[in-house]
């Protein structure tokens, strides 16, 4: 598949502002569309969530601070979508038949910011969202749970530092799911124009082995010469040993499938896509 429509996100913090940068520069490389785009929450959702015994007063009060970081938030991000925008030069339009190269459009709606781009989300090739740490609200880990889960699409998780240059040199964590699969094809534009490509696999033995082989086969069929690394560690271990295999080979791109086990087994117990989601120091696509 091509990209030619990718939505990010925007919530005007300044890690956001990273994100919207890995988005313009795939923008300009894939010719595509940028859809950036900004939830405003409304302060009404969270008054049954205040509970019995307060006062109307002291509602109206919280409402109206909310309201005014409603605003002043959605501010920050138009300001860094302009000023993001007006380096890139991108034409601004909605509509395809105005626009034969890279252009963007700026959305702004009122709502809660993971419904929204789990709408969205699914009528755009690719996700861009920050990879949450812990001083990033808890709306941001629950969008990007959104993009995974509900949307159907691949997302690029980019870590806090940004990532000015990415997908010269790209590893696919591969285990023969049908998760794996689909990030390797949505992912097929980035992993053509890599310089080197390298199939991991983490679960050892001869069916791991063939199962790489095939892969390295099937990408060959696009022109791709894949190196393949065959591995055999515990499973508490996967993702560890994954970080540390893209810090070794100097990778600036991975490329894997999200939950391929059961989410509430990974939420409760850790797993791969959790390690990843919380140590990855390079840009990520995953697909569930």
């Amino acid at each position: 598949m091509t990209i030619k429509t990718i939505l990010v996100p925007l919530d005007g913090s300044v890690v956001s502002r990273t994100a919207l940068q890995t988005g313009v520069q795939m923008a300009r490389s894939c010719n595509a569309h940028l859809e950036v785009v900004h939830v405003r929450t409304n302060p009404k959702d969270a008054v049954p969530l205040l509970g019995e015994g307060i006062s109307g007063a002291v509602i109206e009060d919280i409402i109206t601070a909310a309201e005014k970081e409603a605003v002043e938030r959605a501010r920050r991000a138009k300001e860094i979508f302009e000023e993001t925008c007006l380096a890139s030069e991108f034409p601004r339009t909605d509509n395809p038949a105005n626009c034969d190269g890279p252009s963007t459009t700026w959305i702004e709606e009122v709502g809660r910011e993971d419904e929204v781009i789990s709408m969205r989300g699914r009528l755009n090739d690719i996700i861009v969202v920050n990879r949450p740490t812990d001083d990033t609200a808890v709306s941001a880990t629950m969008t990007l749970n959104a993009a995974l889960v509900e949307t159907g699409r691949s997302v690029l998780i980019v870590p806090p530092e940004g990532a000015v240059d990415f997908g010269r040199r790209v590893i696919i964590s591969w285990n023969g799911s049908a998760e794996a699969a689909r990030a390797v094809a949505a992912s097929m534009p980035l992993i053509e124009d890599a310089e080197k490509v390298m199939i991991i696999t983490m679960n050892g033995g001869d069916d791991a082995s063939s199962e790489a082989k095939e892969l390295g086969q099937y990408l060959a069929w696009h022109g791709v010469n894949a190196e393949i690394e065959t591995n055999c560690v515990s499973d508490h271990n996967v993702g560890e040993i994954l970080i540390s295999k893209c810090a070794d080979w100097n990778a600036d791109l991975l490329v894997m499938g999200a939950y391929t086990h059961s989410r509430l087994r990974q939420l409760i117990f850790g797993g791969v896509t959790r390690h990843v989601l919380s140590e990855a120091k390079i840009p990520v696509v995953m697909v569930n």
